[in-house]
């Protein structure tokens, strides 16, 4: 089983807010393809990481995940590269992690 977890965020590089129809659109599409998802959105995650030495860039985040049997790993790069282009980001962090179920 993988865990698929896609970071999304919150305003463009201008500040500017994304539309909310934006997160629901995703939302919508990740639960027909998958069957369900999980979204952390109430708390946004905040996002830390140095651009260059003494620069640290900050970023509002939400989190998406989804559980799938079968990793289509090009599949998953066509859609971070399509979310990349929706959400106007340079690099769009979508990650995964092998999980075993209890």
């Amino acid at each position: 089983m993988h865990l698929v977890q896609i970071l999304l965020p919150l305003y463009d590089n201008g500040g500017d807010p994304f539309p909310l129809a934006e997160y629901a659109r995703v939302r919508d599409e990740l639960a027909e393809r998958f069957g369900g998802i999980t979204a952390y959105v109430r708390s946004p995650a905040e996002g830390l990481w140095q651009e260059t030495p003494g620069t640290t860039v900050r970023d509002d985040i939400v989190i998406y995940e989804v559980m799938t049997e079968l990793l289509d790993k090009g599949w998953w790069r066509g859609y971070r590269e399509q979310l990349s282009a929706r959400f106007r980001q340079d690099l769009l962090i979508v990650r995964v992690s092998e999980v075993q179920l209890l």
